[in-house]
């Protein structure tokens, strides 16, 4: 297994689904980093189900147990550990040999050779995303004290469609407080359009969209650590993202170079693009405007309907129908987990150009 991410700031997960503990390891953080619990509970808050969605809800205490000192952090491993309560193993005792549909049951099976904890996903659960928000909620903060924002909205939940970003400054900043993240006044819309997948015991997908706004010209390196491929690496590893588009994305494949290429010119004595087609990267390295980037998200794979598949240690056809407590949809949750891992990729780009003190918390 590979549970690590980042090169000089590096995150370690552990645990599984219906384990007592879960947690992450952060190492590579400088001395000196207010660490706001509140905070940390707020987005933590982002990440848990509302109504209409999982009934299993998760108190998400967590428990700081080394790297942070009077507040702050001391330059050592921060270690972050939360408590798994609400759990109902007896729900995959009888399907424990059961591939269910889009889930990773089968390859788990044929990977880890049948040893592999299969309660609620184990450690392919989405539930391993808490102590991703936690830890990254450490590192947002330290972020915004460089004047760095990082913020993901629900572009498209099911056939409820959000606008794209256009003053996107002001609406990454205005996103923080928001459980259910978007810029238009469409929370109602969404929430209906979840409860309406819930009711037929179907699931939706989704996109996100992301931007990143204060990063300075010259993160990243061009070829194998670029910046999309330090970003689209991280992103994909959470659970349900299928695709990542930069800019345009693959609108690109409908357009003219004339009316994509994003033209230069000093605005204030500062280098800007008039268009931002590219997201932000040129050649794999920032250009100092706005990164922006949509992320795909499959339907929940977990549905109350029957589907056919096999039970693959008797070797035969079955149908299966999931009774276990799932989300109709998980676009809304991933957003803060996206925030949260992409804060570590672009600390971590951060201290490979300026080095490892470059986040250090000022008052």
């Amino acid at each position: 297994m590979r549970n690590t991410v980042g090169d000089n700031v590096r995150l370690t997960l552990f645990g599984e689904s219906h384990n007592e503990i879960i947690g992450a390891v952060l190492d590579g953080m400088c001395p000196g980093i207010k660490v706001d619990e509140e905070f940390i509970k707020l987005q933590l808050k982002k990440r848990r189900p509302m109504n209409g969605e999982t009934p299993r809800i998760e108190i998400d205490d967590f428990k700081i147990v080394s790297g942070v000192f009077n507040g702050y952090t001391t330059g050592e491993s921060i270690c972050l550990l939360i408590e798994n309560h609400n759990t109902r193993s007896q729900d995959y005792e009888e399907i424990k040999s059961i591939a269910r549909p889009s889930h990773a049951d089968y390859v788990a099976h044929v990977k880890y050779h049948g040893f592999n904890d299969y309660r609620g996903g184990g450690h392919f659960s989405g539930r391993i995303t808490a102590p991703i928000v936690a830890v990254g909620s450490i590192v947002l903060k330290a972020l915004e004290k460089k004047n760095i924002y990082i913020g993901t909205h629900i572009k498209k939940c099911g056939n409820v469609v959000d606008q794209d970003f256009l003053e996107v400054e002001k609406e990454v900043k205005e996103l923080s407080g928001k459980i259910i993240p978007v810029i238009s006044n469409i929370e109602e819309d969404i929430q209906n359009e979840i409860l309406k997948a819930k009711k037929e015991k179907d699931s939706i997908g989704g996109i996100l969209q992301t931007a990143i706004i204060g990063l300075p010209v010259g993160l990243g390196q061009p070829w194998f650590s670029s910046v999309e491929g330090k970003i689209a690496n991280a992103v994909f590893s959470i659970g349900g993202v299928k695709g990542i588009e930069f800019g345009a994305g693959f609108n690109f494949a409908n357009l003219k170079g004339s009316s994509c290429n994003d033209q230069f010119e000093i605005v204030n004595e500062k280098v800007t693009t008039k268009t931002n087609n590219n997201g932000g990267i040129n050649g794999g390295i920032t250009n100092g405007m706005p990164i922006v980037f949509n992320t795909a998200i499959k339907p929940t794979p977990s549905i109350g309907l029957s589907q056919d598949t096999i039970d693959f240690v008797k070797g035969e056809n079955v149908e299966t129908k999931v009774t276990g407590r799932h989300d109709p949809a998980i676009v809304r949750r991933i957003a803060v987990v996206i925030d949260s891992i992409v804060a570590l990729v672009v600390a971590d780009l951060l201290s490979m150009r300026y080095g490892e003190d470059f986040l250090e918390y000022e008052e």
